[in-house]
């Protein structure tokens, strides 16, 4: 008999609906899937949050989101010179990515307007990674964002302008993480 109920609650169990989301839930999630998106810790993306609430001028998402775009190792992925934006940062950590003619090492790097972003020269060397990383990428149809220019032939790009919202074309509700944060 004990079976019975046990196998009738087990049942049961299984036919819930799943539970709508919470307020914070859905901002909780919205903070996680940015933070995921970009590769970056706790830590690291609420420093982003402050320094964004921070500035002076435009929203505090949207700043955000400028923020994130204009990081080296995302900038490197937008680029077009790397397959996803982890393999990006690994290229930036080992020292394969110059900006203005300088190795940088750091991925939270913030690219400014007019730097140029090139891969080292013992990089270029290296027919196989070329080949089968940043020429593969390089061409399939995907569209570089408008505030970065590329020059496929030289594996390079400059930085024309800070990215605004609409150059970012994931679906991001910003203003879910600024309730998030302003809790």
């Amino acid at each position: 008999m004990d079976n019975k109920a046990t196998k009738g609650s087990a049942e049961q169990s299984t036919n819930k609906r799943p539970r709508k989301l919470s307020e914070y839930g859905k901002q909780l999630e919205e903070k996680q899937k940015v933070k995921h998106m970009y590769g970056l810790r706790e830590r690291q993306f609420k420093r982003f949050f402050d320094i964004a609430n921070k500035s002076a001028e435009g929203m505090p998402g949207e700043n955000l989101l400028s923020l994130l775009e204009r990081r080296l190792d995302n900038t490197v992925y937008r680029l077009k010179l790397a397959n996803t934006r982890a393999q990006a940062r690994q290229i930036v950590v080992h020292g394969h990515v110059y900006v203005n003619g300088k190795k940088v090492h750091s991925p939270s790097f913030f690219v400014k307007v007019n730097d140029e972003i090139s891969l080292a020269p013992s990089v270029l060397d290296k027919a196989v990674f070329v080949e089968q990383v940043v020429d593969k990428r390089l061409n399939i149809g995907i569209k570089v964002p408008d505030w970065l220019e590329l020059n496929k032939k030289d594996r390079k790009g400059r930085v024309l302008r800070n990215p605004v919202r609409s150059d970012v074309q994931t679906p991001i509700e910003e203003h879910l993480i600024v309730e998030l944060y302003s809790k």
